[in-house]
């Protein structure tokens, strides 16, 4: 027999559900609050490769104390070059930490220039598009989801606001060219998580995944600036100042608090909840620190909501899905 729902149970299902978006709104603040910290680490040291690696070491440092805090997350941890020889799972899913080192670089080469709010607006509608493929090919899923009027829609507008907040820009020399490098980051990113997912379930562990994710950015990213520097083109300092050290920490923070409140929340208020965190924050931090980038623009501000429409537009549910390995 069916269990019927009290109106006092509603109304606390609903109560709760509106305490978990608005904690996901406040933990979608992490992403620019990052952005602004790595991007000026990158305008204080004048590289934005080294905010990069000072920015992914750092998580990376506290991620493998975290790891090692755990018997079996060290064992886990000791198993990974193993499930790598063995061949088991593609190797592509072991370099998602490509992706987040591309999305760490951008920040600490491009937010100086661009401000929080375009940076965040430019790589969320990158991710909006990769989104959109990504569900049409199916990674990360069981079935792909076809593009749909309303996915599509979500993706043009995307376009639409990336076009509409780097306009302002145009007149600085290189800003069109910068704004390139957060949406192609966040192309790049869509797919993260689905290899992240991956390497977790492999593991057994997506500390342990999170951890090989900072492991390849951190290699990659260090490899990049010793090339850079032996060629006399790079430059690498250590700031002064305690909270640019605090990129990674904020990263973790985010992966963290976002993988906790998914089970109250589902993907799709998830996704919504964020990316108006990310968004709306990003505005206020631009507000809060003008001095860092470009001012904001009503331009952004309308950007802003174009953004989070395609956002929700395009995480609108397919009405069919195709069983995965049909074209």
């Amino acid at each position: 027999m069916t269990a019927q729902v009290t109106p006092s149970a509603r109304r606390t299902s609903r109560a709760a559900t509106a305490l978990l978006v608005v904690a996901t709104v406040l933990a979608g603040t992490l992403s620019p609050l990052q952005s602004l910290v790595n991007g000026e680490l990158g305008t204080t040291i004048d590289d934005g490769n080294s905010a990069a690696v000072i920015s992914f070491g750092s998580g990376l440092v506290i991620v493998v104390l975290l790891v090692s805090a755990r018997p079996v997350t060290r064992r886990q941890a000791r198993d990974l070059p193993r499930l790598i020889r063995s061949g088991g799972l593609g190797w592509w899913n072991y370099l998602a930490g490509l992706c987040g080192a591309a999305v760490v670089l951008s920040e600490g080469v491009t937010v100086g220039v661009l401000g929080v709010a375009v940076f965040q607006i430019t790589l969320i509608s990158g991710l909006v598009i990769s989104g959109v493929i990504c569900d049409r090919v199916g990674i990360g899923g069981v079935a792909k989801q076809p593009i749909s009027f309303a996915r599509l829609a979500g993706a043009v507008l995307a376009v639409g606001a990336t076009v509409l907040v780097v306009a302002p820009g145009m007149h600085v020399a290189g800003g069109v060219a910068l704004a390139v490098l957060p949406f192609a980051a966040g192309l790049l990113a869509g797919w993260q998580p689905a290899g992240n997912a991956a390497v977790a379930q492999a593991t057994g562990s997506m500390l342990v995944s999170v951890g090989f994710n900072f492991l390849v950015g951190f290699v990659v990213l260090l490899a990049g600036l010793a090339v850079r520097l032996s060629l006399g083109i790079g430059h690498f300092a250590l700031p002064a100042t305690w909270w640019l050290y605090t990129g990674g920490a904020l990263g973790l923070l985010s992966i963290g608090f976002m993988a906790l409140l998914v089970r109250g929340l589902g993907l799709l208020l998830l996704g919504l909840a964020s990316v108006a965190g990310q968004l709306v924050g990003s505005l206020a931090l631009d507000a809060i620190s003008p001095s860092l980038g470009e001012p904001v623009h009503l331009v952004t501000v309308i950007g802003t909501v174009i953004a989070l429409v395609a956002a929700g537009t395009a995480m609108l549910p397919s009405r069919t899905s195709e069983p995965e390995g049909k074209p």
